[in-house]
């Protein structure tokens, strides 16, 4: 064999050796990032749920708490009108004193009254004052009707409103134990994630934080049967058939999520 036959037949051997390794290093790149990519994702589905429980343990403890405040309201507001009744009740308390003393004062006179028409005027003063305290006492009397009636919705609210907090307090330490764990779980979730995040080049990791926020926290699905999971549209066959063969990360041309496919058992 011709000595530059046999140069160009090694040349083109090294070339193909270089070709190939190249081929399987950029495989190999472009298949740890997809499985960077669903290991993401996976962690970021179930931080979502996690973060879901942490938001309703939150709401639960807030409804709990609102509705002690709707019923210490209610008794803030029930005691706030005894205490205007009180005070009105103590001044016709007051008034019903003065008429009382004004009756036995004037009353008191009669005897030593001289003349008819004094006498008349006394009498007449005495039956006034009377009038007017017999108007007094029904003012009382009502009042105190009233107090009674609010006295008693009072201790009922005071009784739902310990009652009620001593479950909602139960509760809320119930949640927050349950918390612990949770937390701590999701601050351990937080913290792997910064770190996948931390392996992926800027341009990928910065696409799919994107996409994250863009695609109801959905952004990396299987392709399968052809299809899209996560839009569930069609690809282009050829683009398809290039997923199994790994050589870059592709995006839905319908969602633009990034895809990976399974390979055939």
């Amino acid at each position: 064999m011709p000595l530059a036959n046999t140069d160009s037949a090694k040349q083109a051997r090294s070339i193909n050796g270089r070709y190939k390794r190249d081929f399987y290093r950029e495989a190999f790149i472009v298949q740890k990032q997809l499985q960077l990519l669903r290991d993401l994702q996976e962690l970021d589905t179930e931080k979502k749920v996690v973060e879901d429980e942490q938001k309703a343990a939150l709401s639960e403890q807030q409804t709990l708490k609102a509705e002690l405040d709707r019923l210490q309201g209610m008794v803030d507001s029930l005691a706030g009108e005894i205490g205007v009744l009180e005070a009105e009740k103590r001044e016709l308390d007051k008034a019903m004193i003065l008429e009382q003393e004004n009756i036995e004062r004037s009353e008191g006179r009669l005897p030593q009254i001289k003349t008819q028409k004094e006498y008349v005027a006394v009498l007449k003063e005495v039956d006034t004052a009377k009038k007017l305290a017999k108007e007094l006492q029904a003012s009382i009397d009502a009042k105190n009707e009233i107090l009674s009636s609010l006295s008693a919705d009072k201790d009922e609210k005071d009784g739902e409103l310990a009652a009620s907090s001593e479950q909602a307090n139960a509760r809320c330490a119930e949640i927050d134990a349950a918390m612990v764990s949770v937390n701590n779980k999701f601050a351990k979730m937080t913290s792997q994630r910064e770190a996948l995040l931390e392996e992926l080049p800027k341009a990928l990791r910065k696409r799919y934080k994107l996409l994250m926020s863009r695609r109801a926290g959905v952004a990396v699905v299987e392709a399968r049967d052809g299809a899209c999971t996560g839009c569930h549209m069609h690809l282009p066959p050829q683009m398809y058939n290039s997923l199994f063969v790994v050589q870059e990360v592709q995006t839905c041309p319908h969602c633009s999520r990034l895809l990976f496919v399974t390979a055939p058992d």
